[in-house]
């Protein structure tokens, strides 16, 4: 309920844009009367693009016409006869309205909600000043573009009123230009009359025409001037136009774009287009106005031709305004939802298409069809262009046709790709030493339809972001690599799809920890000793001071062609491997600050040997992809007195799924503190498998437990049994010319002790 508490103390603009949210679609005493229930509701957990959600669509919407009814029941008395009886029809005219679409509204209220939070989250940071700079930016930005609006629509009204006072004034000129006409002929009339009547009536007539004519000389010269003046004003509005209309297209809806494009790394989400909609709408609002008062202009002049240049001057604004609203529409029809830009043919993908001024444009009326096709990016370069005359394809794209849909509760015109799948590929010749998962794609939509009665027809065209297709799950990395390069380091207006081969070590850091972030779902990314890491890896470097690093480049070869010295790797397949490790097994231990991970063996060395003995920590492998070990210090059980730094053969996600990280710790009773000093218990505990039931029918269960041969003290079980260690062969002898070795684990079986009948 707090949120409608605050959207009730919007003022002015922000008051209006609420109250518009809201009307027969979904009735704002709904959302008052039912507020905290409304606000309770897993609304976000309803996918409204998918079918299958229905059901739980169809429950939301029987809870909320149950509560608006039971509302309507708790109101008694006087003044609440009236409200009983309203509540009443809503919960019916709800019950009637989405019954067989519940999705949608679901969609309506998901909408109004994020609406309302946008809304006061704006005048809390425009009255607070607390939002930071970036947010006053934002918000300056957001009041000039509306100033901007009201100017436009005060030029608007401006002109529509002198053209209104040119129509007046045109249909007084022309009823004074029949009067003259009729004057003329009674003139030429008076032939047949006798000469002394013929004289008297002439004279009158004369004078009369006389002056009409004088009169029609100076109006036609006034008119002429309405109409110059009012072309003048047309042109200064039409330019205004551009400017708001470059404004939104070429900075807002851009950077828009760049968020969408930047949030594919992982970065914060592109947020929602219902500003950039509005404004579209109303910019496609004014130009319209703008047109058809141009059009009316043309009217008039060719109902009563003047002498001078009126004539070339429409034909400009009118192609001028053509151009504008060219722009507008095709512009705005963008993509909502990208589709997946690591594609793996004969595999289901989804994607969203919307026209932002689909609605006020009224295309809706005659639903357009969009058609979703993949092309290279050489044919990408050929479309924009414009070389390419008819849309070339490099593949197969099953249930690549949509219709258009209007949702009437939120404004939005989409098309929703729900069941897409590339058949094939047909792939280009490749340069160099470029791989198949270098090459980039992009699905193309288009479409074709007309507005304002078929006055103007529009095929637009969209590109999605680049997409690397895949036929195998084992290119995936190398593709995701190709991905993020191109995410992280896109130019706006770009031909497609060039990146720069080489980048400051510090743009792809950023990269990283953004995109590290995301796939951990954390605020704990990549410390500045992580990257310090990831440089001495990445240029084979032992420096430790960060700034030998800010200033170097690295290349794509570096960072995903070349192997690493000594490895069959490159850089970015070892760490996809931590990352890929990470997300699937061991991200809670990482959000708990548990894992150091970026440290190399003799870095784990040197901060093991001065804590007690029993201390350990966990660290990414260097020799393995998507391999974690764990480093302890202890005495040398074949020469006592001596310590080493111990290191376990390690882990992988193949590991992890027979046990768990916190268990192989807890099996391990020569671990004792986590790195510095936190006793494991306290770190790893709540990871635990809680200890096995007794066996039950007869049969005794086996449990799986990690050992070390040479530091396996056994424990008691909880149960009280002993406990068996099976397969406890001495681990192969190693060396230590450095004060640590490497030990491999071995996992045993332990048997509850039971009876068996």
């Amino acid at each position: 309920m707090a949120m409608w508490i605050q959207a009730q103390q919007l003022q002015g603009d922000a008051l209006h844009q609420m109250q518009a949210l809201y009307g027969q679609h979904f009735p704002i005493e709904v959302r008052h009367y039912l507020a905290q229930w409304i606000e309770s509701q897993l609304w976000d957990s309803v996918e409204v693009d998918s079918p299958a959600e229905e059901a739980k669509a169809k429950r939301l919407l029987d809870n909320l016409v149950a509560e608006l009814q039971r509302k309507a029941q708790l109101q008694g008395g006087e003044d609440g006869f009236l409200l009983k009886i309203k509540l009443g029809h809503y919960a019916n005219q709800l019950k009637s309205t989405y019954d067989r679409c519940p999705l949608e509204l679901v969609r309506c209220i998901k909408h109004i909600l994020r609406s309302e939070q946008r809304l006061v989250q704006e005048a809390t940071n425009a009255t607070s000043g607390s939002g930071g700079q970036a947010m006053d930016t934002l918000s300056q930005r957001h009041q000039q573009i509306n100033q901007a609006f009201e100017e436009l629509r005060l030029a608007t009204q401006e002109t529509e009123n002198e053209l209104r006072k040119l129509q007046h004034s045109q249909e007084y000129f022309i009823i004074q230009y029949q009067e003259n006409l009729r004057i003329q002929a009674q003139l030429t009339s008076l032939s047949s009359l006798p000469p002394a009547e013929r004289t008297q009536r002439e004279t009158t007539l004369q004078s009369k025409r006389t002056t009409v004519e004088a009169w029609l000389t100076r109006e036609a010269s006034t008119l002429q001037k309405y109409r110059l003046d009012l072309s003048e004003q047309h042109q200064k509005t039409l330019t205004l136009l551009r400017k708001q209309q470059t404004l939104i297209l070429d900075e807002e809806l851009i950077q828009w774009k760049r968020r969408q494009q930047l949030a594919g790394n992982g970065g914060p989400h592109e947020g929602g287009l219902d500003v950039l909609q509005s404004w579209c709408e109303k910019l496609a609002d004014l130009i319209w106005q703008n047109r058809q008062q141009i059009r009316r202009c043309e009217h008039l002049t060719q109902q009563l031709p003047l002498p001078g240049p009126m004539e070339e001057l429409l034909t400009k604004l009118n192609a001028d305004i053509t151009d504008i609203i060219s722009a507008l529409v095709t512009s705005t029809f963008i993509i909502e939802k990208q589709p997946p830009q690591v594609l793996k043919t004969q595999t289901k993908f989804a994607a969203t298409v919307r026209l932002l001024v689909g609605g006020k444009l009224n295309v809706h009326m005659n639903p357009p069809q969009v058609k979703a096709v993949i092309v290279s990016e050489q044919q990408a370069k050929a479309l924009l262009k414009n070389e390419s005359t008819q849309s070339e394809s490099s593949g197969e794209i099953l249930n690549n046709n949509c219709v258009m849909e209007y949702h009437q509760a939120t404004g939005t015109l989409t098309a929703h790709f729900r069941n897409m799948s590339l058949k094939r590929i047909k792939r280009s010749d490749r340069r160099g030493a470029e791989s198949v998962t270098e090459e980039k794609f992009t699905v193309l939509f288009e479409s074709q339809f007309s507005v304002g009665g078929n006055e103007l027809v529009f095929h637009v065209k969209t590109l999605s972001l680049p997409v690397v297709v895949i036929v195998h799950g084992s290119q995936d990395n190398n593709a995701t690599a190709t991905v993020l390069w191109d995410n992280a380091f896109a130019e706006p207006g770009r031909v497609p799809f060039i990146v720069p081969d080489k980048v400051m070590w510090s743009q792809l850091c950023e990269a990283l920890d953004m995109k590290y972030k995301a796939e951990m779902h954390s605020g704990r990314g990549l410390s500045e000793d992580n990257l310090v890491f990831l440089a001495q890896k990445a240029f084979t470097s032992s420096s430790n001071n960060p700034e030998d690093f800010r200033n170097m480049t690295i290349s794509w070869a570096q960072f995903n062609r070349e192997s690493l010295p000594g490895r069959n790797f490159t850089f970015w397949q070892w760490l996809d491997g931590v990352v890929e490790l990470m997300k699937k097994h061991l991200k809670p231990h990482w959000n708990d600050g548990a894992i150091l991970g970026f440290v190399n063996k003799q870095q784990a060395q040197d901060m093991l040997m001065s804590k007690p003995n029993g201390t350990f920590l966990l660290r990414f492998s260097d020799s393995e992809i998507g391999g974690i070990t764990i480093a302890w210090v202890a005495e040398n059980p074949n020469k006592p007195g001596e310590r080493l730094v111990w290191n376990l053969l390690p882990y992988t996600t193949k590991d992890f799924s027979i046990r768990s990280l916190a268990d192989r710790i807890s099996d391990l009773n020569h671990l004792l503190y986590l790195y510095p000093d936190r006793p494991k218990d306290e770190v790893f505990a709540k990871y635990y498998t809680p200890p096995l039931s007794k066996a039950v029918d007869g049969y005794v269960k086996p449990q799986i437990k990690q050992v070390v041969p040479e530091f396996a003290t056994q424990n008691p079980e909880p149960s009280g049994g002993a406990t068996s260690f099976m397969d406890q062969t001495p681990s192969p002898s190693v060396t230590h010319p450095n004060n640590f070795g490497v030990y491999p684990t071995i996992l045993s079986v332990s048997f509850l002790s039971e009876s068996s009948t």
